[in-house]
């Protein structure tokens, strides 16, 4: 099970890096777009839509990449001091009631919106028009590479609530060093099991 989570995170990884290079194409674009307009005096009407394209690849391919990488935003600040199955619990229950019905939608319907635009050839409008399909073909294939990337931080949350650790990661992140944290707070392990075993007995009295 191991060797396939970390399978689906290096493909993942793979998918983001390579449409991050749509960043070098698109500072290309920028930079020539720039030189032609003000030095050259001759503008080009499509090249603000293929700047818009490239940008949402960047953004879209980005999703599960940095799910991969355990890096999107979170309040890590009161997260970090939490168990291993807390964490796991509180990840599983949002990865259920709110990821999964997301990127289910935005999927489903990013393919259905990317074969209307396919089977009607759509363009651009503007005096320069570029075909607008293949770009939408993007939705739906970045919320497919997402979703999957979600299927696999789904099963580390059930394998960590089953051994209360968290499977290893190739590269893990942590946007905030919770050691270093705890240490400044002058809190340690043993207070923190402390209030663990706490918690039960305050809710019982009331």
């Amino acid at each position: 099970m191991q060797n396939f989570l970390l399978a689906v995170d290096r493909f993942s990884t793979w998918f983001g890096k390579a449409c991050a290079w749509s960043v070098v194409a698109l500072t290309l674009l920028i930079s020539w777009e720039v030189f032609s307009r003000y030095v050259m005096n001759n503008p080009h009407a499509w090249v603000l839509d293929a700047q818009i394209m490239l940008y949402g690849l960047l953004f879209m391919a980005a999703g599960a990449y940095t799910l991969a990488k355990n890096g999107h935003v979170r309040g890590d600040v009161l997260y970090g001091f939490f168990r291993p199955r807390t964490q796991a619990s509180i990840d599983l229950l949002l990865y259920l009631v709110f990821f999964l019905p997301g990127i289910v939608a935005m999927t489903w319907a990013g393919w259905t919106f990317a074969n209307d635009s396919l089977a009607i050839r759509e363009q651009t409008f503007n005096a320069d028009p570029l075909p607008l399909y293949p770009f939408k073909f993007v939705v739906p294939i970045a919320g497919g590479v997402l979703l999957l990337q979600g299927f696999v931080e789904i099963i580390r949350c059930v394998i960590c609530l089953q051994t209360g650790e968290w499977p290893k990661r190739e590269e893990d992140v942590e946007e905030v060093d919770v050691e270093k944290l705890k240490e400044m707070v002058h809190v340690k392990d043993a207070d923190l099991a402390d209030l663990d075993q706490l918690a039960p007995q305050k809710g019982g009295q009331k």
